[in-house]
C-alpha cells in the first residue's frame, strides 16, 4: 500500500523519523508508599504521565537500563513495569526496535466514530452496511411473519448455549457457500462477529502472549488487547494483506501464539488476501503451531471463491462471520466455527460471558437463509455498494491510496502539508465526520491515511455532495496551525 506516511508533528513527514523520537529528558519521580512495590509505583507513574500526554503516543521509550541508571533501580524493576504497562494497553514493545507509547486507541476512536444521532453531519465515520427501501421491506415483512407464527420454538428455550438446532444447521448452510464445511457441533450462534472474535481469543491467549495482527487493522481486536491483557503487535501488509515472510520472522523470533486477520475486504484498507497468499500464510501456521482467528465479516460480498483458513488448518483455525456487514446493519447474529477440542471450552466461556446469543435475531437469520432473502439482501449490498464505489472513483480518485469495488469504505491519502488530526478537524466543521489512522494501528510502521466509509441510509445525492468536499478540502492548503511541516 502506498500513500503518504502517517503525520503527527509539525516535523517532515517522515514517520521512521518520528518513530526515533525519545523522551531522554523523562525523568519520572516515584514516590514511596506503604506496600507498593518499586515497578509498581514506576508502572503507575508511566501510565499516568501518557495520561497527561507527558509521554506522547508513538514515542520511544528510554532503554530498560538507561531508566534503570536514572533512577537507581534495577533493570528488572524496569523491565516488570514496562510489561506490565504493556499488558494494560499503554506500552508496546517491538524486537530489536525498543519500546513505544501506544495511542491510547479506544478512547480516540470514540472520539472519531459517531456513537449518536450526528444530525446534520454526513457520518463516514462508521462502517456499515447500506440502507435501502429493499431492507426496510425485508425488515417488516420477517416481523409480520413472526407476529403470525407459534414463537414458543425460540423464544422459550435457554439451550443449547451455543445454539438452538435450526439455527446452527442454518449456520452451516450459509457457511458453506462461504467455503467452510464444519459439524453443527463445531458452531455456535454469536451475537455479531465481534462478540465471536472474543470468544476465540478468549479461548486460546492468555495475558501477556503475543498476538499478529495487519499493522492497520480493525480498532475492535486493538481494544481486545486492551481488555484481555495480549501484546498485539502489527504485521507489515501490502495490497494482498500481511507479508509472509514478515510473518514467518515473527513466528521464528518465538513467543506467538496467535494470528487474528481480515483476509477479505480488510478494514481499513478494503484489501484481499488471494488464493495464493492465504495457502503461504497457512503452511506457516502449520509449522509454528499458530492459531489463526480470521474475522470474515465482510466475505459474503465477495463473487471469487477464496479458501478459508478453518479448511486448511482443521485444528488451528477458528472463523467468525455475521450479517452486519453483508445483509442487515441491526441483524447482529454472527457464526462462529472452532476447532473440534474447542467447542466444549468456548461454549463455557459463552455461558459466563453471555449464557448464549439472542434467539430472536438468531431466527430471523435462520429464516432469511432458509427462504432466500439474506443472499437476495447480499446481491442488493454487492449492486449498491458498487455504485457508491464508482462515485468515490470519479470525485476521489487521486486521493485514494486503497479501495475495492466491493468495499464499504475507502483509504485515502493525506495531502502534502496537511495532518490527519487537521483534515478531520476542517471536514467536521463542513459536518463530515470521517476516521484518521490513530484507532487502526496495531503497529507503529503504518502509512497513515483517512477511512471514509460509504453505507448507512445515504442517498446518492448526499454521498455525492459529501465526497465533492472531501475532494475540494484535499485541494486546499491548510490553515497555518494544521500544517505538517513549514520549509
Amino acid at each position: 500500500m502506498r500513500g503518504p506516511t502517517r503525520t503527527l508533528t509539525n516535523a517532515p513527514d517522515d514517520l521512521a523519523h518520528l518513530n526515533q523520537a525519545s523522551v531522554p529528558d523523562w525523568q519520572p519521580t516515584l514516590a514511596k508508599r506503604k506496600g507498593a512495590t518499586k515497578h509498581k509505583l514506576l508502572t503507575e507513574r508511566i501510565i499516568a504521565d501518557i495520561d497527561a500526554d507527558i509521554l506522547p503516543a508513538h514515542a520511544r521509550m528510554p532503554t530498560h537500563r538507561d531508566l534503570a541508571r536514572r533512577l537507581k533501580v534495577s533493570v528488572q524493576t524496569v523491565s516488570l513495569s514496562y510489561k506490565e504497562a504493556e499488558r494494560r494497553g499503554y506500552l508496546r514493545g517491538e524486537v530489536g526496535r525498543g519500546t513505544f507509547v501506544r495511542s491510547r486507541v479506544t478512547e480516540k476512536a470514540d472520539r472519531f466514530m459517531l456513537d449518536r444521532d450526528p444530525g446534520e453531519t454526513v457520518d463516514l465515520s462508521i462502517i456499515r452496511a447500506s440502507y435501502t427501501e429493499a431492507h426496510e421491506d425485508a425488515s417488516r415483512a420477517v416481523m409480520r411473519r413472526l407476529a403470525q407464527s407459534d414463537n414458543s420454538a425460540f423464544m422459550r428455550p435457554c439451550r443449547p448455549i451455543a445454539g438452538l438446532e435450526h439455527h446452527r444447521a442454518a449456520a452451516q448452510t450459509w457457511l458453506r457457500g462461504l467455503g467452510v464445511e464444519a459439524a453443527k457441533d463445531r458452531i455456535l450462534i454469536t451475537n455479531g462477529a465481534a462478540h465471536g472474535l472474543f470468544l476465540a481469543i478468549a479461548a486460546i491467549v492468555q495475558p501477556g502472549e503475543i498476538v499478529l495482527t495487519e499493522n492497520l487493522t480493525d480498532h475492535g481486536i486493538i481494544g481486545l488487547a486492551n481488555v484481555l491483557g495480549f501484546t498485539l503487535r502489527g504485521l507489515p501488509t501490502d495490497r494482498e494483506g500481511i507479508l509472509v515472510e514478515a510473518f514467518e520472522e515473527a513466528c521464528a523470533a518465538g513467543g506467538v501464539t496467535t494470528l487474528v486477520l481480515i483476509p477479505s475486504l480488510g478494514n481499513p484498507t478494503s484489501h484481499v488476501m488471494g488464493a495464493e497468499r492465504r495457502r503461504a500464510v497457512a503452511e506457516v501456521a502449520r509449522r509454528y503451531g499458530i492459531y489463526v482467528v480470521e474475522d470474515e465479516v465482510y466475505k459474503p460480498l465477495l463473487e471469487t471463491p477464496l479458501p478459508s483458513f478453518t479448511e486448511m488448518l482443521p485444528d488451528l483455525g477458528f472463523f467468525v462471520t455475521s450479517f452486519t456487514k453483508s445483509v442487515l446493519t441491526g441483524l447482529r447474529v454472527g457464526y462462529l466455527v472452532v476447532p473440534p477440542q474447542y467447542s466444549i471450552r468456548v461454549a463455557s466461556i459463552m455461558r459466563v460471558t453471555s449464557w448464549s446469543a439472542t434467539n430472536l435475531p438468531a431466527e430471523i437469520a435462520t429464516l432469511w437463509v432458509e427462504d432466500g432473502t439474506a443472499m437476495n439482501l447480499v446481491d442488493l449490498q454487492r449492486r449498491e455498494v458498487q455504485a457508491r464505489q464508482a462515485m468515490v472513483s470519479e470525485i476521489l480518485g487521486a486521493h485514494t491510496a486503497q479501495t475495492h469495488p466491493l468495499s464499504l469504505c475507502a483509504w485515502l491519502k493525506v495531502p502534502p502539508r496537511w495532518t490527519e488530526e487537521g483534515l478531520v478537524r476542517v471536514l467536521a466543521q463542513k459536518n463530515i465526520a470521517v476516521t484518521p489512522s490513530d484507532p487502526f494501528m496495531a503497529g507503529t510502521e503504518c502509512e497513515g491515511g483517512i477511512r471514509i466509509c460509504i453505507g448507512g441510509r445515504l442517498s446518492h445525492t448526499t454521498l455525492s455532495r459529501a465526497l465533492r468536499m472531501i475532494a475540494e478540502t484535499f485541494e486546499q492548503l491548510p490553515p497555518v496551525f494544521d500544517t505538517s511541516s513549514i520549509a
